[in-house]
């Protein structure tokens, strides 16, 4: 028999064979395809100028704590806005002469990747807060076209912001000057999961490691979604 004939006769059923083959073998890829991750970072993981003292051995459980500040718009923000969500945290300032351009920027960049993703926030605190003033920070919102329903440009009093910084994101060296509550603000952003916890360090002026960030925000939320589904 030719084999054109016996292509004729049997080509449905290698046909089917083929399908069935590539769907195992997509399977058994699927199978063994390590899950999605993303470290979870603690104090003693971290660079120890960028962390407080009082906090530099805890080793696991380290969480952003509850807050209490002031956004643009002069509404109470609080952990409360960001329950159940993914955020990414910077602190700048809107006076600032250097690389905080570079942050708002980046940020202005994110916050066009999730304008239609009701998972994902910003939140930006001020280090300056004797300068930015409700009004100041809406100024700046409205100059960097900040949406309000997406990204909270925050202040508050001067002791809780920087204790956010060195105590809860750990991004922020303290000031050469050995003040109590000064320091030297960084071009550091942290990614900040569903469950307060630190997933990821970004430098917010580095066109590279913002596309990471962009990238493990999606991995975060699949890690988020498999978890919901155990």
């Amino acid at each position: 028999m030719s084999f054109q004939k016996i292509w004729k006769r049997y080509w449905k059923l290698v046909l089917t064979l083929g399908i069935i083959s590539a769907a195992l073998l997509y399977s058994i890829y699927k199978l063994y395809q390590p899950p999605p991750s993303l470290p979870i970072y603690a104090p003693n993981m971290l660079d120890e100028s960028l962390v407080d003292p009082d906090i530099q051995y805890v080793r696991k459980y380290h969480k952003i704590p509850d807050f209490k500040l002031i956004n643009q718009n002069g509404d109470t923000i609080t952990q409360a806005n960001y329950e159940g969500k993914i955020y990414v945290a910077d602190f700048f300032y809107t006076t600032c002469p250097s690389f905080c351009a570079d942050l708002t920027a980046s940020f202005q960049r994110i916050q066009k990747e999730i304008k239609n993703d009701d998972k994902v926030f910003l939140l930006s605190h001020t280090v300056t807060p004797e300068i930015d003033s409700v009004s100041q920070l809406k100024d700046y919102a409205i100059k960097h076209e900040v949406d309000d329903q997406k990204w909270n440009l925050v202040t508050g009093p001067k002791k809780e912001i920087y204790e956010l910084a060195r105590k809860a994101y750990c991004v922020v060296q303290e000031d050469g000057d050995g003040g109590e509550f000064d320091m030297i603000h960084t071009e550091n952003l942290a990614l900040i999961d569903s469950k307060k916890r630190i997933r990821g360090y970004y430098d917010g002026t580095d066109e590279d490691e913002v596309n990471q960030l962009l990238k493990d925000i999606k991995t975060l939320k699949k890690i988020e979604e498999l978890n919901a589904e155990k």
